[in-house]
């Protein structure tokens, strides 16, 4: 049986009143001619996944069926792109969640995922590198990842350089929440604050 989709969709506007409500204990980690950009975005729920505000809860111990609760942002087509944000693990019974997407929108598939897996371990699911260990449950995570299309895509975990990995052409946008991997299974409460874009 399928799963049962539920989308919406935000304005920039909304996002924008929600990044003035957030703190500005954040910055970009990589220098030069940064412009704050909100990009729109719509919210998605699979199967068990729920979305409340920036909680994202995969609800079931399934391994099997699409299983998500993620904000999917606007597309991009050139230029370099930062995202930040900082999540915390509530819980973790489940393993190999992806925390984070870039999504090769022309390829039709993930292009970059972070997850994690019970224990803490932080890795790219394509190529299986391990980024860090600080995902364990309670532990607020510092996440950036800077893409310049057409040349390099570079992950930054609490503010240091984890993860560089080339780069096509082509439109991309961003992913984040809890989403179950091929090889994964629930279940997973994620929080995430304080999100930022820019472009350059």
């Amino acid at each position: 049986m399928l799963a049962t989709l539920r989308t919406f969709t935000f304005t920039s506007a909304l996002c924008a009143t929600s990044l003035l409500a957030a703190p500005q204990a954040f910055a970009e980690v990589e220098p030069g001619g940064w412009q704050s950009v909100s990009p729109g975005y719509s919210v998605q729920e699979r199967g068990c996944g729920q979305v409340e505000g920036l909680t994202f809860r995969l609800t079931c111990s399934t391994a099997s069926g699409d299983q998500r609760a993620e904000r999917r942002y606007a597309t991009y087509t050139g230029g370099t792109r930062q995202f930040e944000g900082y999540f915390r693990i509530t819980s973790l019974s489940g393993t190999r969640i992806s925390l984070k997407q870039t999504f090769n929108e022309s390829a039709s598939g993930p292009y970059f995922m972070l997850a994690v897996e019970r224990g803490g371990r932080l890795y790219a699911v394509h190529g299986g590198a391990t980024l860090s260990g600080a995902g364990t449950v309670g532990a607020t995570v510092r996440v950036n990842t800077v893409h310049q299309v057409g040349v390099e895509h570079r992950t930054y975990i609490n503010g240091s350089l984890k993860h560089t990995y080339a780069s096509p052409g082509g439109s991309f946008y961003d992913k984040f929440g809890a989403y179950r991997t091929n090889s994964g299974s629930g279940q997973a409460t994620v929080e995430w604050s304080d999100i930022r874009f820019w472009r350059k």
